[in-house]
């Protein structure tokens, strides 16, 4: 068999099905397959393959630096690996769920990937609300910038530049956040190549299924990763003992508890509880991590 070193590395940029699109070093695109029947390949993943007569076949994935997924009782669903940070796109129209947003921050905590919070649409009138409703996670040190993609683009580009230059970012967004919107503006071909992958990977018209990667700058130097939507954001990989360090504000009162083995939800002497008392975590963040930690508690099987 031949040395995984002595096989040419590539890039997985996309992903469907058991089939993958791998990018060389030269920037020339493959279609491959993995060697054996079940694919656990995903777009971010640095793998080493060999040319075959319709394409090509992975045969070795290098290590990963990170890998961002979900997990719920029946299934795990990886987003995308290799990640420098996770920016999530939220509004104020529709309103965004906090759960979901707290629940992609916790996920990217625990896979040790820094995240940002883009707030869209700040031009409508609810923004002000929106803006107090992410203040927990900006005193949490989480950077929040906001934008209006449709009303001001070209300060919209502006703000994001900086942030996504030199770096892989992973876009996260419900529908009708923006986030197709922040796509398109800081990639002007991204339509053109999501038909031009589908093709390739035979998906059709059903774009919206696969992940893909877009580089930014002809250097390649930087790249975005845009992923479908999703309506849950399981946690099922994350014991509950250990959810509150997850969380920033949580994480920060931890250490002054009476018994070590504390679930910060009733024991006497909890430090986690008189931080709330004193309004340090507020009512919102309480109620998530009670939901959680009731989740992440319940029998696996």
């Amino acid at each position: 068999m031949t040395a995984a070193r002595e096989l040419d590395l590539g890039l997985v940029v996309a992903a469907h099905g058991r089939h993958v699109m791998v990018e060389t070093p030269e920037g020339g695109r493959v279609l491959c397959h993995p060697r054996g029947k079940k694919s656990e390949l995903v777009v971010g993943d640095r793998v080493r393959w060999m040319p075959t007569g319709d394409g090509g076949v992975v045969e070795h994935l290098e290590p990963r630096r990170n890998l961002l997924l979900r997990q719920d009782e029946w299934r795990t669903k990886s987003f995308a690996a290799n990640l420098d940070q996770l920016l999530m796109v939220v509004a104020p129209e529709p309103v965004f769920g906090e759960s979901q947003l707290a629940r992609a921050l916790i996920a990217a905590q625990a896979a040790g990937i820094p995240a940002l919070i883009a707030l869209n649409k700040v031009d409508l009138p609810s923004a002000p609300l929106a803006r107090q409703r992410l203040a927990p996670y900006l005193a949490m040190g989480v950077p929040v910038i906001e934008l209006a993609l449709k009303v001001d683009p070209s300060r919209a580009r502006a703000t994001l530049a900086p942030l996504l230059a030199a770096r892989t970012t992973l876009v996260l967004g419900a529908s009708g956040m923006g986030k197709s919107t922040l796509i398109n503006l800081v990639v002007p071909s991204a339509a053109a190549q999501v038909g031009e992958i589908s093709q390739a990977l035979g998906t059709g018209r059903h774009t919206t299924t696969s992940t893909l990667w877009y580089w930014l700058d002809a250097a390649r130097s930087g790249a975005i990763i845009d992923t479908p939507g999703f309506q849950e954001f399981g946690l099922r990989q994350i014991a509950p003992e250990n959810l509150a360090r997850l969380m920033p504000d949580y994480a920060a009162a931890l250490g002054a508890c009476r018994f070590h083995n504390c679930s910060h939800r009733h024991e006497p002497g909890c430090g986690v509880r008189a931080a709330i008392e004193r309004g340090a975590i507020g009512a919102s963040r309480q109620r998530i991590y009670e939901e959680l930690y009731d989740e992440l508690s319940r029998k696996r099987y």
